[in-house]
């Protein structure tokens, strides 16, 4: 039987615009982003997938540059972090990092820089205090986040006029001379507090025997004493190596006072894009006090022209800040609503719901999350979504291989050098 006249004729081709596609074939293929940026790999809906958080800024797409990025081990976001860092590098921008684990070495070495290595009685020294104005809201971060409560009144008030006399030399105030102001204070401050100095220092007298431990106990050597004259921040990347003491209780109050030394140089003025990458940020979150002065750094973002990039394991460490309803929760709570892009690697089906209520996904995007296979990841940008395949060259695998200090990647650190 002859088929009828109308299926044995080829349609005529029909023209139409890009836009009036994407509405007749919605789900097909994606738009993608606005503006230039790197590449970070293959949009599964189709194309290239680009991302740059100051382009999207200057576009309106995002209303502030930072970024968290999650994902549980060996799902591929530590070589996304290290090879967005390298690729930001060759478009001019500078990247700040603060690294718990002694991870970065090797893009460190391709970068031509060597990391700055803090460990105790080390020959590096770094002053967190040489940030002006948030001198007193670090310090409070720092005891507090030992104590787990907040500064009474009295205390904060000793704080604030023993930096006050610490100040008053020829350089910046340093933790030791804070200490000693709090265990010696001087009349003309118990009088400007309507107090005597014996009640003024027995206010001050646990804050400075914590202060202490960073002086003359077992983290001395590291933030004791002015900053180490002749450090160099001018390359394209800066790493600040925390990983001689990753596994101590106190590695939260060391990127506390890491981040607070490195923001002291943000802090100074316009000047190049940057990159800040805190990894293992679960180790400042976790602490009250310190996520609230974190999320305060992250608010600066613009006025500073930096980008921050939290990196944790799951969105579980977020909610492990403190308590529902705690200040620690609602101050990581804050620094998730201050990073517009989200990147959501590979979960565990127990981490899906915890995902999916911290970083507002729909039911289909949270469903995804377990199935994700190395290197594909979710993207929440602004208002979209994109799922997005990493793609990495030869010479990147080599500079982010994990694995390559104990495996002997010196070969793989001269390929990434010679691709410079």
């Amino acid at each position: 039987m002859r088929p009828p006249p109308v299926l044995s004729r080829v349609p005529p081709a029909h023209r139409a615009t890009t836009a009036n596609l994407g509405a007749a074939y919605p789900f097909l293929s994606s738009p993608g982003l606005p503006g230039d940026g790197v590449v970070i790999g293959a949009d599964c809906l189709g194309g290239a997938f680009r991302y740059d958080p100051f382009c999207l800024y200057g576009a309106g797409v995002i209303s502030n540059p930072n970024m968290v990025v999650m994902g549980q081990i060996g799902r591929g976001k530590s070589a996304f972090i290290k090879s967005y860092l390298w690729r930001q590098s060759l478009l001019g921008r500078q990247a700040w990092v603060i690294d718990p684990k002694g991870e970065y070495s090797g893009l460190a070495r391709a970068s031509g820089v060597e990391p700055l290595r803090l460990e105790p009685a080390g020959s590096l020294r770094l002053n967190p205090l040489d940030l002006g104005g948030s001198r007193a809201e670090l310090l409070e971060a720092l005891l507090e986040g030992s104590w787990g409560r907040p500064l009474s009144p009295r205390e904060r008030a000793s704080l604030d006029v023993a930096i006050e006399a610490a100040g008053e030399g020829d350089g910046p105030p340093t933790i030791p001379l804070v200490m000693e102001a709090l265990l010696s204070p001087r009349p003309q401050a118990a009088r400007a507090l309507c107090t005597d100095v014996r009640t003024l220092q027995e206010d001050g007298r646990d804050m400075a025997l914590e202060l202490r431990r960073l002086v003359h106990g077992d983290l001395a050597g590291m933030f004791d004493a002015p900053t180490t004259p002749g450090v160099d921040l001018s390359g394209p990347l800066v790493v600040l190596d925390l990983s001689p003491l990753y596994h101590s209780e106190a590695l939260g109050i060391l990127m506390t006072c890491a981040l607070a030394w490195l923001a002291a140089f943000l802090a100074g003025g316009p000047g190049r894009q940057r990159l800040f990458v805190v990894d293992e940020a679960w180790a400042i979150l976790a602490r009250p006090g310190v996520a609230r002065w974190l999320q305060a750094s992250w608010k600066l973002s613009r006025a500073w022209g930096v980008a921050n990039v939290a990196v944790v394991h799951h969105a579980s460490d977020l909610a492990a800040a403190g308590n529902d309803g705690s200040e620690a929760t609602k101050a990581a709570q804050g620094l998730l609503a201050d990073s517009e892009t989200v990147v959501v690697y590979a979960q565990p089906p127990g981490e899906v719901e915890s995902s999916a209520a911290w970083v507002g996904l729909t039911g289909a995007e949270a469903a995804l999350l377990p199935l994700l296979r190395r290197g594909v990841a979710l993207w929440k940008v602004g208002r979209e979504s994109f799922l997005v395949e990493h793609v990495m060259s030869d010479a990147e695998r080599a500079m982010t291989d994990t694995d390559a200090e104990m495996t002997g990647g010196g070969r793989g650190r001269e390929r990434v050098e010679a691709t410079r």
